[in-house]
């Protein structure tokens, strides 16, 4: 690789003083080697950050390191920090991509290079501020699906929750835009994720700015309050504890804290003015096992008065997607309200990680298996990231399958895709009609072939004609036109709704055709439609002309409706049969055709046998319990041939 070198002037006094004191704080956090990176990674950034300003106003240089600031805080490794100091290199830089890998590796050039992508949804987002739930859902599985390392989603949110920290310094507007992008997409991502520190940050600086009135006036309360809340909390815990070791029951206990965000939702979710809350002081109990839960909350309601209109038995009767816990309110000292959640280590990790994750009852939404399985995984990873060893930082990846791509419309709308979708997929999942028009593709500005398979992040556009059709060439499989099964039904459709009475007539050429070919002159053909599961005729016809079935295995069911005796199938119509020996093999009355001894099974003359039809090497002929003939799907059923010896 060459190596590109970039002569910077010297740093600032101001810089490089910003610079040292922030490397010294994390002086007892990274190796020396690993402070020798982060050093130059910032001197490097801050020669091509000199004089620009985040939107808030702040200098990029502060804004960069405040980011890395709350990543070291989670204890990311220094490659992340790295990366969270260059994201915005991209956009000073040409060709950034070589210079980072040269100078920095290819690991933090990676994640610079999957923050930009992700910023770039992030614009096109700004063109959707009043799309529909379920495309903004789409729009947070596509950052998703396009990060291949989950560390880059992590860097996004530190990098917002820092730009919301100074958000005052932007214009209303812009404000306004942020938090609530940070609420759409953002804020929903760090819950998926189980960043909670994020989640919580990023929920209440949103909120008090798209509702300014209602969160000074909460977080006044909360503060009014605030002392004598946690000692409040802190003697609880301690009658708590007190009260489960002299019922002998081990368990963790814990002060839940109710955030500003949380309380503002549930006043506007239940209708409830603040003192109604029975959740602003908060505890929460975790036991070995499911006896000591209700041992705990029997411990709970002795120790405080129970309100019973607020108990759920969630262990008894889980949550439709699977979340289990017992969850109680008791009135404590002073009359005052306070909300006890028991549960097991087993349920917290459900809840945490599991199907029943905490997000999807939360935000009320639904969400398909490989997605949710894909969310799991990455959460374990995080919770995993504390223990991974040196070396194996590989274990970040996300080498998982995707099996959705996701791409823009030209305006900026979602669309979500099958993998190895195609323009035309495309085109029918915006409009039917669009997809019978379309004519060509542009991605990214640059003209495609129509079966190119699209990628996450692409901008599709249609090139489309006014008056055109489809191309019975898209149902294809070995062209790949169309991937979507629902794309596929709307061509077959078309052809069926569009030219039905020809494709009638050409059904009857063919199934004439192949009658004429087994020496058949008559058969019952709506018998023969039935045994390939066609309602009445006129439908065997139609998937007969449009190619949706084949001639041959029309055939075959013409076979097993017509009477062994009626056949005289030969290759060539003038062909007499000739006498069959003794040990060869009779197929229903059927002679002169390719037969073959089935090697798996291995008949010999004797054996119950039966005869199956293959693609393009005739019959092959197995014994009756032979393992293959067991195995054969239901739809193949009728490529089963009677067959006996000739003795």
């Amino acid at each position: 690789m060459v190596s590109i070198q970039h002569n910077f002037p010297p740093l600032t006094g101001e810089d490089s003083a910003d610079i040292q004191r922030w490397l010294a704080a994390l002086s007892g956090v990274y190796s020396k080697p690993e402070i020798s990176h982060l050093r130059e990674a910032c001197e490097f950034a801050a020669q091509l950050y000199d004089g620009q300003l985040e939107v808030t106003g702040t200098a990029l240089l502060q804004h960069a390191l405040g980011a890395a600031s709350i990543l070291t805080g989670m204890n990311m490794d220094y490659e992340a920090i790295a990366a969270t100091v260059l994201h915005a290199i991209p956009n000073f830089l040409e060709h950034s991509a070589p210079v980072l890998t040269s100078r920095f590796g290819k690991p933090v050039a990676a994640l610079v290079e999957g923050i930009s992508q992700v910023e770039r949804i992030r614009l096109f987002s700004e063109m959707r501020q009043n799309e529909a739930v379920q495309h903004i859902e789409s729009l947070r599985k596509m950052m998703l699906a396009m990060v291949q390392d989950i560390r880059v989603v992590l860097i996004k949110l530190a990098e917002r929750t820092q730009t919301l920290r100074n958000l005052s310094g932007a214009s209303p507007e812009k404000q306004i835009q942020i938090a609530r992008e940070t609420q759409r997409i953002f804020a929903p991502l760090a819950n998926r994720l189980g960043v909670w520190q994020l989640k919580w940050e990023l929920e209440d600086l949103s909120v008090r700015i798209l509702e300014p009135v209602l969160y000074k006036k909460v977080a006044k309360l909360l503060d009014s309050r605030r002392v004598n809340r946690e000692s409040y909390i802190a003697d609880m815990l301690a009658q708590l504890r007190q009260a489960l070791d002299d019922a002998g029951i081990k368990g963790e206990v814990t002060g839940r804290p109710k955030h500003i965000y949380s309380i503002i939702n549930k006043m506007k979710k239940k209708r409830l003015e603040f003192e109604e809350l029975y959740d602003v002081r908060a505890l929460r109990i975790m036991v070995d096992d499911i006896q000591n839960c209700y041992a705990a909350l029997s411990v709970v309601h002795e120790k405080w008065q129970p309100i019973a209109s607020e108990f759920d038995d969630y262990i008894a009767n889980p949550k439709a997607n699977g979340y289990s816990s017992l969850h109680t309110a008791v009135i404590g000292a002073g009359q005052l309200p306070v909300e006890v959640q028991i549960r097991t280590q087993k349920m917290h990790h459900d809840s945490e990680l599991g199907v029943a994750a905490h997000w999807r009852y939360k935000e009320n939404k639904k969400s398909d298996a490989g997605f949710d399985d894909k969310i799991s995984w990455l959460r374990q990873i995080l919770a995993w990231k504390a223990e991974l060893a040196d070396g194996m930082q590989a274990q970040f990846k996300n080498d998982s399958q995707q099996d959705r791509v996701y791409v823009f419309t030209p305006q900026g709308r979602v669309m979500d895709l099958p993998r190895d979708g195609t323009p035309v997929d495309f085109a029918y999942a915006l409009h039917t009609d669009l997809g019978h028009r379309t004519r060509g593709a542009k991605v990214n500005g640059s003209i495609v072939p129509l079966n190119y398979k699209l990628q996450n992040g692409q901008r599709v556009e249609i090139l489309s004609a006014k008056l055109a059709s489809p191309s019975r060439d898209w149902l294809s499989p070995q062209l790949g036109y169309l991937k979507s099964p629902r794309a596929r039904a709307k061509v077959r459709h078309w052809f069926k709704s569009q030219n039905s009475e020809d494709s009638v007539a050409q059904g009857r050429v063919l199934i004439e055709r192949e009658m004429q070919r087994l020496g058949i002159t008559s058969v019952n053909q709506e018998k023969v439609a039935q045994r390939l599961r066609y309602h009445k005729l006129e439908d065997l016809l139609i998937a007969l002309g449009c190619n949706e079935i084949t001639p041959h295995r029309v055939g075959v069911a013409i076979q097993q409706e017509v009477p062994a005796r009626q056949l005289t199938i030969s290759p060539r119509a003038s062909q007499k049969p000739r006498a069959s020996a003794p040990g060869s093999v009779l197929i229903e009355g059927v002679d002169n055709l390719m037969i073959k001894l089935a090697h798996c099974c291995k008949p010999v003359t004797g054996d119950p046998i039966v005869g199956y039809v293959t693609r393009d090497r005739g019959i092959t002929i197995h014994k009756q319990d032979c393992a293959f003939m067991q195995c054969i799907p239901e739809d193949k059923q009728d490529r089963l041939l009677h067959a006996q010896w000739v003795v």
